[in-house]
C-alpha cells in the first residue's frame, strides 16, 4: 500500500490502503494544548470538543477542560474519508521530505461522532505508518509492559522518522501518558519512543471501534480518529 503526501485538506489520492484493499485517507509527553474544531466533514463542527495535547516542553499537563463549541479547523481537515465498516489494519508508506521527521507534538480531541488523536512532526516530510490492534500495549525492544488505560488498544507505529539522535536540535515528546478527552472513545494516549526510525504509541479505547488514518503537511501530521 502507498500513501500520498497531503498538504492541507485530504484530497482524492492523498490516500493509503487498508490490509483488507479497503482505501483509506493517511495522514500525519509534559504540556497540553488546546485541540478543537477537528471536526468530521460529515458533521462540519456540529458539537462542542474538549481536548488534551502534550508538547517537547518541560511543564505539567493540566486535566481536559470541556471547550467551547468548536468553530473552526485548526487541523485543516475539511474532507477526511468516511469510517470503514470493521476495525482491520491500515499501513501506508511516507513521502520524503525536507529536514528530521520527529514528533514533537501529541494532540487528543474529543468531537462530534469520534475522537481524533494527532502526532505533529518536525520537518515536511510524510510519514508512514502501520496502525492495528493489539492484545496488550508493550515497549519497543525491550517489550515490556505499558500501563494504558482502556479496554482495548490500537498500536499506531510512525515509520520512516529520524532517531532522536541523529537530530539532537529537535526535541521529541516526552514518554509518557496523554489523558483522554474525558469522553468518546480514547480513554488515554500513550507514547512509547522512538526506536529504530519508528515511532510508537498506543490509544486506549472504551472498546474496538472503527478508526481512519490520514496525513496532513503545514505542518507535517499524523491523524488517528476513533468513532465512538
Amino acid at each position: 500500500m502507498v500513501g500520498v503526501w497531503c498538504t492541507g485538506p485530504v484530497v482524492p489520492g492523498c490516500q493509503g490502503g487498508r490490509m483488507r484493499r479497503r482505501l483509506l485517507a493517511v495522514v500525519p509527553v509534559s504540556v497540553l494544548v488546546l485541540l478543537s474544531g477537528c471536526g468530521d466533514p460529515a458533521t462540519q463542527e456540529s458539537g462542542s470538543a474538549s481536548t488534551t495535547s502534550a508538547a517537547a516542553t518541560g511543564t505539567s499537563a493540566p486535566a481536559p477542560s470541556t471547550g467551547a463549541p468548536a468553530t473552526s479547523d485548526p487541523e485543516g481537515v475539511t474532507d477526511a474519508p468516511a469510517f470503514p465498516a470493521d476495525t482491520a489494519p491500515d499501513t501506508g508508506d511516507g513521502v520524503a521530505g525536507q529536514g528530521p521527521t520527529v514528533v514533537t507534538a501529541l494532540r487528543v480531541g474529543d468531537q462530534d461522532g469520534f475522537d481524533r488523536v494527532v502526532f505533529e512532526l518536525s520537518g515536511t516530510a510524510a510519514p508512514g505508518w502501520d496502525v492495528a490492534y493489539v492484545d496488550a500495549p508493550t515497549a519497543e525492544g525491550s517489550g515490556e509492559p505499558l500501563d494504558v488505560p482502556g479496554t482495548a488498544y490500537l498500536r499506531v507505529l510512525l515509520t520512516g522518522v529520524t532517531n532522536p539522535y541523529e537530530a539532537p536540535e529537535v526535541t521529541e515528546v516526552p514518554r509518557g501518558g496523554v489523558a483522554g478527552p474525558g469522553a468518546g472513545s480514547v480513554a488515554g494516549v500513550f507514547y512509547d519512543s522512538t526506536y529504530e526510525g519508528q515511532a510508537l504509541a498506543y490509544l486506549g479505547l472504551t472498546a474496538e471501534k472503527p478508526f481512519r488514518v490520514y496525513a496532513l503537511g503545514n505542518p507535517s501530521r499524523l491523524v488517528v480518529d476513533v468513532a465512538d
